[in-house]
């Protein structure tokens, strides 16, 4: 008996075939014909599930996302204990969710992915990225308001700053003295010192 049935979920047995291959080869080094063979099961199986590898990378970003998702909101933990608190925690979450998922990290950044092809994918990407501008905007509110910069903005730049770090210092051939979390919590300060959202002596 094929594997992927003796367990009674073939779409997650292939689902978790792509993720091993994605960490190992990339999510655009693999076929669909690898994945049916790492989920011991026909090529022909994977279309009763599947349109085509990029539908089933689709799945795969898309639980990517709900586990981001989910990590991100616990690191927030609705703005506790501070607001600065909760939004240097969500950046140390991207850190931590690269780490403990490569496969569903690379499937949801690294694949070209057209979210707008997919938008199941779209719509929980969004709900992190929410959680990220929550954050931000609790750290705004603590300027007045003819100074606060748009909390979209810099959200933005912490988000990309975190992927930065993930893929130069994380996984990349660049090396670092510094752990990725120094290197990113010292950016962070930099950045929020230049806004005029943390003081100089912080």
């Amino acid at each position: 008996m094929k594997k992927g049935y003796h367990h009674g979920n073939l779409r997650q047995a292939l689902v978790d075939a792509a993720l091993e291959l994605i960490a190992a080869q990339g999510p655009n080094g693999f076929t669909l014909s690898e994945a049916a063979k790492a989920a011991d099961v026909t090529p022909a199986a994977v279309y009763r599930h599947f349109a085509g590898r990029e539908d089933l990378i689709a799945e795969v970003a898309r639980q990517g996302f709900d586990i981001f998702a989910a990590l991100m909101e616990f690191a927030y933990a609705n703005g506790q204990p501070s607001a600065l608190a909760a939004f240097e925690a969500t950046g140390r979450a991207y850190l931590a969710f690269a780490r403990k998922y490569p496969g569903h990290y690379m499937a949801m950044f690294e694949s070209g992915l057209n979210l707008s092809a997919h938008p199941q994918v779209g719509d929980v990407a969004l709900r992190a990225k929410a959680v990220q501008d929550r954050a931000a905007a609790g750290l705004a509110a603590q300027l007045p308001e003819g100074r606060r910069p748009p909390a979209a903005m810099f959200s933005a730049h912490v988000w990309a700053m975190s992927h930065g770090v993930v893929e130069l210092f994380m996984r990349g051939q660049n090396r670092s003295p510094f752990p990725p979390e120094d290197l990113l919590e010292t950016g962070i300060g930099i950045y929020l010192r230049g806004l005029g959202l943390l003081s100089p002596d912080r």
